[in-house]
């Protein structure tokens, strides 16, 4: 008995090295087969061997794979961000290498997802789908893509990192996978989105958005501005989600644009906010001065997804107003600076109807600076001042602030604001000064009178500055005679 166990364990031991010295062998013969390949064989003719080799093994494969890329051309992929938001929910133990973030301290969950070049494999009414997340650095020669432009120019257009998905199943299953198992996942993620889900601000870095959450309060009940004018900008938002097809039917595209203007304070960022938590939307915060020239502007429009907003703040600032009759020394799409008949494209452009459901807004503080062109109906079609803080505004804040709708110093503080001008974030700061709002009040009255008897200084300096200047005229023209 010994003996035998002993026969069997030697072969054991000699099979296992049998196998081992073959795996060396094989091993050994493929590196000396890709020295010589390397060496010896020209790269074209590795590349058209290996590719028939890969063809030969695909044309008998039982296997299907599909390729999501991250990107379709500019526009963001839908299929890739339903994919990953789905992959991310259902992280396999196997898994041994995760990216794991977080955003705001308050969030309970972690934000998990697999890293570059792990698999996963997903179990959909009994067939098994393998998913692969590959992600790729870009090495290529950006001038083989296009020979007529620039290397800096088109260094700013190449991205350099490729990201894309491989889900591979069988072949048989080929039509499970596009009618059913890639719309199951494209509703879950719709569903996932609508469902209490984080707004996004969205802020452009050079070629592409950068997401952050967006956790902005600001609503049209808290919001400070006359509640006619805001009753009317909440009539106008309701009506144009709810015009798709009217849009269609007269051929526009379903887009719509506001211009915000007033002086600062007024609270024009944070009606674009409310806008925003109004409607569900994300908001893109484009920053003009960080975009190379219009073809990078065309391509941040394009990058923008359906339903969502995009701002330019203190468009005055973030533009040169050139004269548009002007011959540019280089073409408008690869100068050095976005030009105003580039962002007039941008606005009501063939380009602009890339997407459904969008809002531009631009803010000023100084609506007269701008060019006609760019407030023209088709453009900019509501027009919303955001001046001083009314009676009404007042209001608001008080209620926002102390959660009170009336004081017996409430009317004298309106009388004052209707000869003042203060802004609402003035207002509200006087409002910050104490928790008792007794106190805050009697601080913005006597605040009102302060700014009232300045203003009434400053009006009575430049009336005898004028009279001064009259009366010196009169002694000019009476010595001229």
């Amino acid at each position: 008995m010994a003996s035998s166990s002993s026969s069997m364990s030697n072969k054991a031991m000699s099979s296992t090295k049998g196998i081992l010295t073959t795996a060396a062998s094989l091993a050994a013969s493929a590196m000396l087969f890709r020295t010589i390949a390397n060496d010896f064989i020209p790269s074209e003719l590795r590349n058209y061997i290996f590719t028939g080799i890969k063809y030969l093994h695909d044309r008998f494969s039982s296997e299907l794979t599909l390729l999501i890329d991250e990107k379709d051309g500019y526009s963001p992929n839908i299929i890739y961000q339903a994919a990953m938001s789905y992959l991310n929910s259902k992280i396999s133990p196997s898994i041994r290498r995760l990216r794991v973030s977080k955003q705001d301290i308050d969030d309970k969950k972690f934000n998990v997802s697999m890293d570059r070049g792990q698999e996963t494999i997903d179990v959909f009414e009994g067939i098994q789908f393998r998913w692969c997340f590959i992600s790729t650095q870009v090495s290529e020669n950006p001038r083989r893509f296009n020979k007529g432009r620039s290397l800096r120019m088109m260094d700013m257009e190449v991205d350099t990192e490729l990201r894309y998905l491989e889900l591979t199943c069988n072949v048989k299953h080929k039509d499970k996978v596009f009618d059913v198992y890639l719309p199951f996942i494209l509703d879950r993620w719709t569903a996932m989105k609508n469902k209490g889900r984080i707004l996004k601000l969205f802020i452009n870095e050079r070629k592409s958005w950068a997401p952050v959450n967006l956790h902005h309060p600001a609503t049209f009940e808290t919001i400070a501005m006359d509640a006619e004018l805001k009753q009317t900008v909440m009539e106008d938002l309701t009506k144009f989600v709810q015009s798709k097809d009217y849009y269609k039917s007269i051929g526009k595209a379903w887009k719509r644009g506001y211009l915000l203007y007033g002086p600062p304070g007024t609270g024009k960022s944070s009606l674009v906010a409310a806008m925003a938590n109004f409607l569900k939307y994300d908001i893109y915060d484009l920053e003009l001065t960080e975009v190379k020239n219009n073809l990078s502007l065309r391509r941040l429009l394009v990058g923008t997804s359906s339903r969502s907003i995009i701002v330019v703040e203190d468009i005055d600032c973030s533009i040169t107003m050139d004269n548009r009759r002007t011959p540019a020394k280089n073409s408008d799409d690869e100068g050095e600076t976005v030009t105003l008949s580039g962002l007039l494209n941008f606005v009501d452009g063939l380009w602009s109807s890339c997407g459904e459901e969008k809002i531009i807004v631009f803010t000023t503080n100084y609506k007269e600076k701008l060019d006609p062109a760019l407030l023209r109906p088709g453009r900019m079609d509501m027009h919303i001042h955001m001046g001083y803080c009314s009676p009404c505004a007042f209001r608001t804040l008080a209620s926002n602030y102390h959660n009170v709708d009336d004081h017996p110093l409430f009317e004298v503080i309106e009388d004052l604001l209707k000869d003042t001008e203060v802004t609402p974030a003035t207002v509200a700061e006087e409002l910050m000064r104490s928790v008792d709002v007794s106190i805050a009040l009697q601080g913005l009255h006597q605040f009102l009178q302060c700014k009232k008897s300045e203003a009434n200084e400053a009006k009575h300096r430049a009336n005898c500055t004028e009279s001064s200047s009259s009366e010196a005229r009169e002694e000019s023209s009476v010595v001229l005679v």
